[in-house]
């Protein structure tokens, strides 16, 4: 079959998808499409769709990344030429919620998802609805009722971290709980760098995760909270927070870091990653 042609008014992106639409070739015979993407840093391409459908949406791309997109027909004779590429540009910054479904049932999410509160004793952990593996992304937390004596734990975690205990007990999260005095840095249940400083109903918690350099910081109030938290961070991961009776705090996206998000002082303590 001929190549199909690509619609560009009916193409788009939004946040970390892309959705790709196409006529077919007027005058062939089509039993079906391949959709193609490149990686989003002009490497090869790589098959994301084949079927009958004439529109495709892809999620779970890299942000702030120019996709091209290409797709050929296919029939009994075998495959056509490749359409022209078109492409389409990924939001530079990430915008998420919490996802509901990641979490346990006794969480309790409000206002568009963006807010948690949990009325167990027991920690039950939320996850954001995106997941990470390149890039530089800066989301904050803030607190609305903090009125126990309990550690809300703020940071990064596997798709199947435990979901019923604090974050960072296991070896697929990675956090800093925070009390109204001090915090601590913990992962897989060991505790490192503690920093005094600690949160009240208003403050801010935010969470910096660099992948360029592959490391994890944390912010109280826009400022620094202790040193480079983890180094050494390779994979997906998905924004995180751990919570119990008494807590409640609400998800704030698609901002920009603290200025001084450079200068925070490396920690050269190994973790084991």
């Amino acid at each position: 079959p001929n190549a199909p042609t690509i619609i560009p008014e009916e193409c788009s992106a939004e946040n970390n998808s892309v959705t790709v639409a196409w006529q077919p070739p007027p005058t062939s015979y089509v039993e079906g499409y391949v959709l193609e993407l490149d990686d989003g840093n002009g490497g090869e391409f790589r098959e994301v769709y084949c079927g009958k459908e004439t529109i495709c949406t892809v999620d779970g791309l890299h942000f702030n990344s120019m996709y091209n997109a290409r797709v050929k027909a296919f029939n009994s004779t075998g495959e056509g030429e490749y359409s022209e590429l078109i492409g389409l540009q990924t939001a530079e910054v990430a915008w998420f919620t919490f996802d509901p479904c990641l979490g346990p049932p006794e969480l309790q999410f409000s206002e568009d998802n963006c807010t948690v509160a949990c009325e167990g004793y027991e920690h039950r952990v939320a996850l954001g609805s995106v997941g990470f593996s390149r890039g530089v992304h800066y989301w904050e937390f803030s607190i609305n009722r903090y009125d126990s004596d309990t550690d809300p734990s703020f940071g990064i975690a596997r798709l199947d971290v435990a979901k019923d205990q604090m974050l960072g007990k296991d070896d697929k999260g990675w956090s800093m709980y925070i009390d109204r005095q001090r915090s601590w840095f913990m992962h897989g249940s060991v505790h490192e760098q503690r920093s005094e400083g600690g949160i009240q109903p208003g403050s801010t918690v935010g969470v910096l995760l660099d992948l360029d350099r592959h490391q994890l910081s944390f912010y109280v109030n826009e400022e620094p909270q202790g040193p480079i938290a983890f180094q050494d961070l390779y994979g997906v991961f998905y924004p995180a927070v751990s919570l119990n009776r008494g807590v409640s705090v609400t998800l704030h996206t698609a901002i920009d870091p603290p200025s001084d998000s450079d200068e925070i002082p490396h920690c050269h303590v190994a973790h084991i990653i």
